[in-house]
């Protein structure tokens, strides 16, 4: 199980060039409500292609990107030239202790072991910093949305991100935690969302035979919908300061 669980969590580089393209940012309010109005020193942590980070930088915040798949990192410094990125990973940061205001990570806290990496989040935190994981979920209050989530779920070896967090969110070393949730949206088309699917870990991982056969249920939804629509999203974050 824990092969099958490290095999997907490091699936991505090989889709790092569609993950890029097709995965949706993060809204800044989301951004803005955790982290303040005041530029911040923040890790963006399991950066990915750094979508987040973007944000985080065009909000004036001074951004260390820690991302552990070589492919991904070589994307984000492609997205953004002159980004400190730097290879590690949630349960090993190769940052100084206490050296930063807050620790954020996009649609990457589910990949984390919790206990070692709440005490690394910790320990690279200024006391009373802030610890911020966000998801963006797909809004399934549209009809057409919950049939995907039905669908995929037939296809998934894993249970899908669903942003809850566990019963003690964590650990003692961090107080209160509050949520935000924020509704926005991506246009596609079916080929667009097809390649989301694609980007998938559960896709990724998957065998030819059964790729194949999660591609062909997707066409059949959209052949539904028009040619162009949106994909709705809830953002929910969550944010929860260092003691």
């Amino acid at each position: 199980m824990k092969e099958s669980f490290e095999r997907q969590r490091l699936s991505f580089g090989v889709a790092a060039d569609a993950y890029d393209r097709i995965r949706p940012s993060y809204p800044k309010r989301a951004l803005e409500w955790a982290l303040g109005p005041a530029p911040v020193k923040v890790v963006d942590l399991g950066a990915g292609t750094g979508l987040l980070t973007q944000v985080l930088a065009g909000l004036g915040h001074e951004v260390t990107a820690v991302e552990p798949d070589p492919k991904m990192r070589e994307k984000l410094a492609e997205r953004l030239p002159g980004a400190v990125v730097v290879a590690g990973s949630a349960e090993e940061i190769p940052l100084a202790d206490g050296g930063v205001d807050a620790v954020v990570a996009g649609q990457a806290y589910h990949w984390f072991d919790p206990e070692p990496a709440h005490a690394e989040i910790a320990r690279v935190l200024r006391p009373g910093g802030m610890f911020a994981p966000l998801w963006n979920l797909r809004d399934e209050s549209v009809g057409w949305v919950a049939e995907l989530t039905r669908l995929v779920a037939k296809y998934r070896n894993r249970p899908d991100v669903d942003g809850r967090l566990p019963d003690r969110p964590f650990g003692e070393m961090f107080g209160p935690v509050e949520r935000l949730e924020v509704t926005h949206s991506r246009p596609h088309t079916a080929a667009s969302l097809l390649e989301l699917i694609r980007s998938r870990s559960w896709c990724l991982t998957a065998t030819e035979e059964r790729r194949r056969e999660i591609e062909d249920a997707v066409r059949k939804l959209t052949a539904e919908l028009p040619g162009t629509f949106d994909l709705p999203y809830v953002t929910r974050i969550y944010r929860a300061h260092r003691l």
